[in-house]
């Protein structure tokens, strides 16, 4: 999977990439034995509400301390008005709290596991030391668990009892990241079932610059779900206790869609909002589901929507789109000028790829005129990374795809599934290098540890919402990306995956080492 920069084989780039994907869209359709695609959507067997109904929470917020103590726990509460919903949650709410921190000030994190399955916490975004990212078997273990079965076979595993604690440094360009489980096998439910919460970086720089803030800050963590009769949340688990056997029933192994778009745990809100700009922080915490948002008036006029950042922070300049993909754990950070809409009128926010209830997102009602002191400057940061091709030391290709593992179906890269006493890759601390990923369906590739800037797809330039510092690249069907990073920050084993969160519970994770 490794091999030394030449320059044929950087001009073969598009040929080259796309002959693999080809192969591997054969394998995919076989696979789901339907086109390829991102997956099956979960029909929910409870009335839902009418659109735009409910308000729009925001979650609560830890900030200003150096510790803190999240309980992973099992509650009810409503999602959907007047229904009951059992949820595992980062300190009884879904989303978890939203812990802000600063730039450089480290904090440290401890999560308490009162869940009946093992756990692990990760900060996705986060540059991390190895003992604190959250590797899929450093698992918390509840009590009374014993010494059953941790999975696969890890000999440099680090299992700890009830309580663990989580270290970040926090030396990282300001963003908005997220925190979720990365248990071993059992990402996917688990997600679902409510382990998620945002953790938003800030600093100085970023604050002098304007941006509306405060109330007019929104931070908008969007995710699919499905409800059962009972009111549970309706997932086709193998196990439904997910305690021993991985994976999902066979109609939804290509990624689990839900029939209800919640934003911050409410189904498609409403938010009143002043005729002015807002800054939204968005979040595709999605299992599987991806979104093409647009902001449309009830008279079909669309908004724009101005980029300001992208996964792992401020872009240099704002971007402005009418639409913008988001994949699954792909963020964004967005200026939505609502003084461009009459006072009274309604603003949505629509999913282009939904159809019936999922092409609904959620909505603004404009009521009032209001001062407007924010802005968005010309020039929003100076400090993203500049690597060029000429200093990269090495290129590395990746095929994403369907394939054979086990007794069963997967999903592979390079062929592979995903083993953890297996290292794919070595890196050395500092070294920059290319990555070349291609794919057979939908896959949201998302790298432990390190930003990357997207050089290329399918040998061509990036496109618009590809700009800044990303931690995420979406491959579209057949698609191929060429990405480059420096390798810094820490030593250690961290991982690369597709964040389809069923196609990582089932085999498509790779481990590198940074030595």
């Amino acid at each position: 999977m490794r091999e030394q920069i030449s320059r044929r084989r950087m001009l073969g780039i598009g040929g080259a990439l796309g002959l693999v994907a080809a192969g591997g869209l054969t394998s995919a359709a076989a696979l789901s034995r339907r086109p390829a695609m991102t997956g099956a959507e979960l029909r929910s067997a409870v009335p839902l509400p009418p659109a735009y109904q409910v308000p729009l929470p925001i979650p609560w917020v830890l900030s200003g301390a150096e510790r803190y103590e999240l309980v992973q726990r099992e509650v009810t509460a409503e999602l959907l008005p007047g229904v009951p919903t059992r949820l595992w949650t980062y300190d009884g709410t879904f989303p978890g709290p939203t812990i802000e921190s600063r730039r450089g000030r480290a904090i440290t994190v401890a999560h308490r596991n009162e869940l009946p399955v093992p756990t692990v916490a990760h900060l996705h975004g986060g540059r991390t030391p190895a003992a604190s990212d959250g590797y899929p078997t450093d698992l918390v273990l509840p009590a009374g668990w014993g010494h059953r079965g941790h999975g696969m076979h890890d000999p440099r595993a680090v299992t700890s009892e009830l309580t663990r604690e989580y270290t970040y440094p926090l030396d990282q360009r300001p963003t908005l990241l997220w925190y979720h489980d990365h248990r071993m096998d059992f990402t996917a439910p688990a997600i679902w079932r409510g382990l998620a919460g945002m953790h938003i970086v800030r600093d100085d720089v970023e604050e002098s610059l304007g941006l509306p803030s405060g109330a007019r800050e929104l931070p908008l963590l969007i995710a699919d779900r499905a409800f059962a009769a009972d009111g549970s949340l309706a997932y086709p688990s193998i196990d439904p206790a997910l305690t021993a056997t991985p994976g999902v029933q066979d109609p939804y192994i290509a990624g689990v869609l839900g029939d209800v778009v919640l934003v911050n745990g409410a189904p498609w809100p409403v938010h009143v909002v002043d005729a002015v700009r807002y800054r939204l922080r968005i979040l595709n915490a999605s299992n599987a589901r991806h979104y093409d948002l647009e902001a449309v008036l009830d008279d079909g006029r669309r908004l724009d929507l101005v980029q300001i950042g992208a996964d792992q922070g401020l872009l240099h300049t704002p971007v402005t789109h009418r639409n913008l993909p988001i994949a699954p754990a792909e963020r964004y950070d967005v200026i939505l000028d609502f003084g461009q809409a009459p006072v009274g009128s309604r603003v949505r926010i629509v999913n282009r790829l939904g159809s019936g209830r999922t092409r609904d997102v959620m909505a603004f009602d404009v009521v009032r005129k209001a001062a407007d002191l924010s802005r968005v400057p010309e020039v929003l940061s100076d400090d993203l990374p500049r690597w060029q091709r000429s200093e990269a030391v090495r290129v590395r290709d990746f095929a994403f795809g369907a394939g054979r593992m086990g007794h069963g179906h997967g999903w592979l890269i390079g062929g592979r599934p995903f083993a953890p006493d297996r290292t794919d890759v070595t890196a050395r601390l500092g070294d920059v290098e290319i990555w070349r990923l291609v794919a057979d369906v939908h896959h949201p590739i998302h790298v432990h540890l390190v930003g990357f800037r997207v050089l290329s797809r399918g040998g061509r330039d990036p496109l618009p919402h590809d700009a800044g510092l990303k931690d995420t690249v979406s491959l579209r069907p057949g698609e191929s990306a060429e990405i480059i990073t420096r390798f810094d920050g820490y030593r250690g084993r961290y991982l690369f995956h597709c964040h389809n969160a069923e196609h990582e519970d089932m085999g498509m994770m790779a481990n590198f080492e940074i030595t």
